[in-house]
C-alpha cells in the first residue's frame, strides 16, 4: 500500500464515528421514547448499556477473525449487519425490539472499531502511530459532537425521525462498503494471518492479558472512559430530569465536552513528537483527577448548581482527548501480528467497563426527583469513580524504558521492531 491518505483517515474517522453516533443521536428523546413505548425512563436508557456491551462482546469476536481472515472482510460484514439493524431500528414497535436492534447494530459497529485499531497498527508504530490514532479519532469525534444536537432538532418531528436518520446510515454503510475496497487494501498479508483455532485465540487473549507493561498502558484509558460512559448514561437523567432542560439545550451541553476533546486531540498530534506520549498521557490523567475532585465537592454540596456541574464535567470528557490515543497506541506497539486480537480485547475491556458503568449509574439516577430536588449529588459522585479509578492506575510506578539496540550505521531499530515496509517506522526518520 502507497502512502496513507488524508482522505483515508478521513474515511477510518468516518467508519469508527458510525458507533458514537449511534450511541448520543437519541440520547435527548430517551424520555419521549419511554413514553411513547409505554415503558419505564430506565428501561430505555438499558438501550445504552446494553449498545456498549453488544459492543464490547462483539470485539471479541471481531479481533481474531481480523487477524485470521484479513482486516477488509472483517470491515465489511460489520458495515452490513450496521446497515440492517439501522433500518430496524426505524420500525421497532415496542422496548424488546428495540433492545435487540440495538444489541445487533452495536456488534456490527464493533468490526468496524476493532479493524480500524489493527489497521493503523499495521501502518504505523511508535509516534506515529499515536498520531494517525489522533487523526482518526479527531475526525470520528464530529459524530458526538453532532449527534445529540441532530437528535435534538429531529425530536421536533418525533423520535421515529432520530431512528429515520440511523437509517440513511444504511445508505452511509453501503457507500463505505464500495470505498473501502478501493481506498483500503488489505494490510495483513496471508503469511502474516493467525490460524482461526479456539487454542490459538484464547492464547492470543491471554498473551495480551499477560503482558504488564501494555496492560499497564491501557488500564488507565479504560477506567477514564468508565467515568465518561457513567456521564453519557446518566446525563439525560441529571440534565433534562433533574436541572429541567430541553433536549435543544442538552445537546448544545453535551457539544462542550465534544469540543474540548477535539481541540485536545488536535493539541496531541502536534505535542507528541516534542513532549512524547507518556507525558501527554500523564497530563491527561492529571487533568481527570483534577475533574473528580471538583465532581465530587460539587456533587456533596450543591455549589455552582447547574455550571458547577458542567465544568468539571466538560474538562474531565476533554481529558480524553490526551488519554485515548496515547494510551491505546502506547499498548499497540507491543503487537504486530495480533493487532486485532490486542485491538478487541482492549475495547471490551474498555466498553465492558463503560456498560457496567452505565448500568451502575440507572438505579441511582432513575430515583432522581424533578427539578432542584435534593440527592442528585449521588449521580454526580458516581462520576468520579471512572476517572479516579484511572488516575490510581495510571498514578503507578511505571517500568524503566528499554533500550533497543540501534543500528550503527542508521541508528534504526532492530528488523524485529521495525514497521511494516512503507510505514513511517520502517522508513525511519
Amino acid at each position: 500500500m502507497g502512502k496513507p491518505t488524508l482522505t483515508l483517515f478521513i474515511l477510518l474517522g468516518a467508519l469508527a464515528g458510525l458507533t458514537p453516533l449511534a450511541i448520543d443521536m437519541y440520547l435527548p428523546a430517551i424520555p419521549t421514547i419511554a413514553q411513547d413505548l409505554g415503558a419505564g425512563v430506565e428501561g430505555v436508557q438499558l438501550t445504552v448499556s446494553l449498545f456498549l456491551g453488544g459492543f464490547a462482546l462483539g470485539q471479541l469476536v471481531y479481533g481474531p477473525l481480523a487477524d485470521s481472515l484479513g482486516r477488509r472482510p472483517v470491515i465489511l460484514f460489520g458495515l452490513a449487519l450496521f446497515s440492517l439493524s439501522s433500518l430496524g431500528c426505524l420500525l421497532v414497535t415496542d422496548l424488546n425490539q428495540l433492545l435487540g436492534l440495538r444489541f445487533l447494530q452495536a456488534s456490527g459497529g464493533a468490526a468496524g472499531a476493532v479493524v480500524v485499531n489493527a489497521l493503523l497498527r499495521d501502518l504505523f508504530s511508535g509516534e506515529d502511530l499515536v498520531r494517525a490514532m489522533s487523526l482518526v479519532i479527531l475526525t470520528m469525534t464530529l459524530a458526538p459532537l453532532v449527534a445529540p444536537l441532530l437528535g435534538s432538532l429531529l425530536l421536533v418531528l418525533g423520535w421515529h425521525a432520530i431512528f429515520a436518520l440511523l437509517a440513511l446510515l444504511a445508505l452511509l454503510g453501503a457507500l463505505l462498503f464500495i470505498m473501502l475496497y478501493h481506498l483500503v487494501p488489505e494490510t495483513l498479508p496471508p503469511e502474516g494471518r493467525r490460524p482461526l483455532r479456539p487454542a490459538v485465540v484464547l492464547g492470543g487473549f491471554a498473551d495480551v492479558l499477560r503482558h504488564r507493561l501494555a496492560m499497564g498502558q491501557l488500564l488507565p484509558g479504560i477506567l477514564a472512559s468508565a467515568g465518561m460512559f457513567a456521564f453519557i448514561s446518566g446525563s439525560p437523567y441529571v440534565y433534562i430530569g433533574f436541572f429541567g432542560l430541553s433536549p435543544l439545550e442538552y445537546g448544545l451541553l453535551f457539544a462542550l465536552n465534544v469540543g474540548l476533546m477535539m481541540l485536545l486531540t488536535f493539541l496531541n498530534t502536534r505535542l507528541i513528537r516534542r513532549w512524547g506520549q507518556e507525558r501527554m498521557l500523564r497530563i491527561g490523567l492529571f487533568g481527570v483527577a483534577l475533574a473528580s475532585v471538583l465532581l465530587l465537592v460539587v456533587g456533596l454540596t450543591g455549589m455552582g448548581g447547574l455550571m458547577g456541574l458542567v465544568f468539571p464535567v466538560v474538562l474531565y470528557v476533554g481529558q480524553l482527548g490526551f488519554i485515548g490515543a496515547n494510551s491505546m497506541s502506547l499498548a499497540m506497539n507491543h503487537f504486530g501480528r495480533s493487532a486485532g486480537t490486542a485491538s478487541a480485547l482492549a475495547g471490551t475491556l474498555r466498553f465492558g467497563c463503560g456498560a457496567l458503568a452505565g448500568w451502575g449509574v440507572e438505579p441511582v439516577a432513575g430515583q432522581l426527583p424533578p427539578a432542584h430536588g435534593r440527592g442528585g449529588w449521588r449521580c454526580a459522585v458516581f462520576v468520579p469513580w471512572g476517572c479516579t479509578s484511572g488516575m490510581a492506575v495510571g498514578g503507578a510506578p511505571r517500568p524503566r524504558r528499554l533500550r533497543l539496540p540501534a543500528d550503527a550505521a542508521g541508528g534504526r531499530p532492530p528488523p524485529c521492531c521495525a514497521g511494516p515496509p512503507g510505514s513511517p517506522a520502517s522508513r525511519g526518520s
